[in-house]
This record gives structure tokens, sequence and C-alpha cells, in this order.
């Protein structure tokens, strides 16, 4: 059968394929340190689980509204009051399987073909994909590390052309747990209410923010610029719940029941046991997620002190998030554990899963050539052990 030439293109998620590797390697028999995967090793807490089995024994297991339970709804608007401060309406929201399908249905419902999409990189590796799919022009503006891997207000500004549609905006971010200083959101605020220009904002990390950093939703710099932004965010990360798959957009109301009418189309509703689930988990005793992340920083300050005492890498500090992103482009061509050579930061991946059994992604992946990304959400043991092979690796 031929397939289209849509889906010809689609390259697989590199994070799922390093992740694969790295899982058939183990299936044989090999000892892999796996960083690759964004998911906390964290099991769901248990009155979250607890609700999910209730809501099966008591027969809420068929189909609910399309974009989510009124209930559900109405947990996210209070949870946001709660935590941001800001005031949306029930009819805002548009729950989805997962933020990922979140992004997909923002960007279908907004963006018409030959539209452009500014996406500053490095950034998360579906982003590209994504707009590639629905017949948008994805723009790439590179960020630096010596701007903490920030887009400036001045570079977008410079990227905005009468074909801008959208700037897709992650904080904080992944790959790099950069945090954006409120300043330059403001900045971004300004332009983006200016130049009529809507914003996608993914805060799935919302919630994972570190010592001398402070996030701000993109939606909370005034009404001008609520009224032009989608915020996508969920449970995966704060909560532990990445196979639950429940995520969410909140925006314009237009949005939302363009939303609706595409989710009912396409997918249906969620899972209802994942939304019952949701509830508890956002009604609930919150301390579950300080827990993790007081974790996170354990891990993170080791992970820093690990990296930094590497040879010939450079990076620039995480504020959010469970990600190190460093730059390895010293170390090509040159002899790297025990022979092997390497051209480009794919090389540096593929060399180091097969000889330390060491596996990261590729800065490739995510726009940023020269470097690769370190997911600490882990145990400190297997970090340890990890950071052991790859100093050996770059030493040998």
């Amino acid at each position: 059968m031929q397939l289209s030439n849509l889906v010809q293109k689609i390259q697989p998620s590199a994070t799922i394929a390093a992740a694969a590797k790295a899982r058939e390697l183990k299936q044989h028999g090999v000892d892999i340190c796996e960083f690759t995967l964004g998911e906390p090793d964290f099991q769901t807490p248990i009155h979250i689980r607890d609700a999910a089995k209730l809501a099966m024994d008591s027969g809420k297991t068929h189909y609910t509204p399309t974009t989510g339970l009124p209930e559900l709804k109405a947990a996210i608007v209070a949870a946001v009051q709660r935590d941001e401060g800001l005031t949306f309406d029930s009819s805002q929201v548009s729950v989805a399987n997962g933020s990922k399908h979140s992004l997909h249905n923002v960007l279908t419902a907004v963006c018409n073909p030959g539209d452009e999409v500014i996406i500053p990189a490095p950034y998360w590796v579906s982003y590209r994909a994504l707009v590639e799919i629905v017949g948008a022009i994805p723009v790439i503006v590179p960020t630096s590390e010596k701007d903490g891997f920030c887009l400036q207000p001045e570079q977008f500004s410079s990227a905005i052309t009468s074909k801008t549609k959208l700037l897709m905006l992650n904080n904080p971010n992944n790959p790099t747990g950069a945090v954006y200083p409120v300043e330059t959101l403001e900045g971004l605020a300004k332009i983006a209410v200016e130049k009529d220009v809507s914003v996608l904002s993914d805060e799935i990390y919302s919630k994972l923010v570190y010592e001398g950093n402070t996030f701000r939703s993109f939606a909370s710099f005034g009404d001008d610029v609520a009224a032009r932004t989608v915020v996508v965010t969920g449970v995966s990360k704060a909560y532990a719940m990445t196979g639950w798959r429940i995520g969410w957009s909140i925006g314009p109301k237009e949005v939302a029941k363009a939303i609706n009418n595409l989710q009912s189309q396409q997918t249906s509703n969620p899972c209802s046991i994942s939304q019952y689930a949701t509830i508890t988990a956002l009604e609930g005793n919150q301390s579950c997620i300080e827990e993790m992340r007081e974790e996170f920083v354990k891990r993170r300050s080791y992970t820093l002190e690990r990296v930094r005492a590497l040879p010939d890498v450079s990076l620039a500090k995480p504020g959010g998030a469970f990600y190190v992103f460093f730059d390895v482009s010293k170390h090509f061509s040159r002899p790297l554990g025990g022979g092997v050579n390497v051209e480009n930061s794919s090389d540096f991946c593929a060399g180091l899963l097969e000889a330390a059994h060491v596996a990261l992604v590729t800065g490739d992946a995510f726009g940023a050539p020269g470097y690769v990304r370190l997911s600490f959400a882990t145990s400190l043991d297997i970090l340890e052990k990890g950071f052991d092979r790859l100093e050996k690796f770059l030493h040998s």
C-alpha cells in the first residue's frame, strides 16, 4: 500500500527512538544507564491511584463529554487560580489525551497551510513535526547558551513576518531546563500584542522550578496578552502521571470550541478513569509535588557537579524541569571510548551507547547541533554509575 507523502516525511521521536534502542540492549542483557526519557521515576501518588480504583469500581468507565468532565474542567480552573492567580472559565478548557495531543489540537485549530510558526531552538523534538503535520511552516530561531537558551524579545521581533501566526514557547524548557526571566517574558508579551501574534505556551514543567528562578505563566501579563495566548499543560510531570495521558489547553473560548469540534471527530474523550484520577490530583494534597521536586533538587545538584567536572564540556545551568543540556562538540574528531571517532552529536550518542552503555539524546533532534540531553529523572545510584562511565569514555 502506498503511504502518504506527509507520513513519509515524519521522523520518529528521537527521545522515544533512543529509549527504544536502550531497551533493546537491556533485553539482550546489557547493563544500560538510561537517561533518555523525560519521565519521573516515581510511582503515581497513592491517593491518585486510589481515586482511579474507586472510579472503576463505581462504574465510571463510560464516555464523558468530548473535551473533559465538567468537574475536571472546574478543578483545572480552580487549580490555575490557586497556583497562578489567573481567572479562567471552564468553557476555555479543553482536556485531551496528554499535552502532546493538546499541542496538536491547538495547532490544528489556529494554523492554516503556509502560516509561519516561530519556534525557539533548542526545542522539544515534536514541535517541528507537529507544525509541519498541519501544513504550517516552522521558523526556527536559535537561542544561545550565553542567554540561557531563552528567546530574546529582539529575536522574536525580527522573526515576525506577514505570515507569522504563532509563537511556540516552552517554559520551563525541554531540553535545556531554561526558565525564562520575568522581564524577558514581559518583553516577548509586549511584542506579541504590538504585532498581534498569538502564543502557544507549553508550561508542562511549571511546577518543577528550582531556587533562584521564578515561573510566570505567559497568560499572566495582562488581558490583551491572555486574549492571544493558549496555555498547554497537564499532570504528566508534576504528579508522575505520564502513562495516564491527561493534558489540557486553556485559551480563548473560540479556540476551545474549535478543539471540541476537532476532538469529537478525532479521538472523542480522554480516558474516563484518568480524568477522575486527575480531579483528585488537582484537588487533593499537593505535598506530593514538593516531595518529588525536593528529590529532583538533590539529583540536579549532583548532576551539575558531575557535568562541570567533565573535560571540555559547557552548559547553561538549568532552572527547571529535569534535564541538563551540555555542549560536547570539543570532543568531535577525537578518539573516544577506546577508539570511537565522532563527528556530531548523533555519532557521540551512538558511540557512547555502544562503548560505555550510557544512553543520552542527541542535540541534533532538538535543533542544537553539538549538544546532548541527559535526563536526571532517575536515581542517584544510576546517575553516579552513568557519569563514571561517561567520564571514562571522554578521558579514554
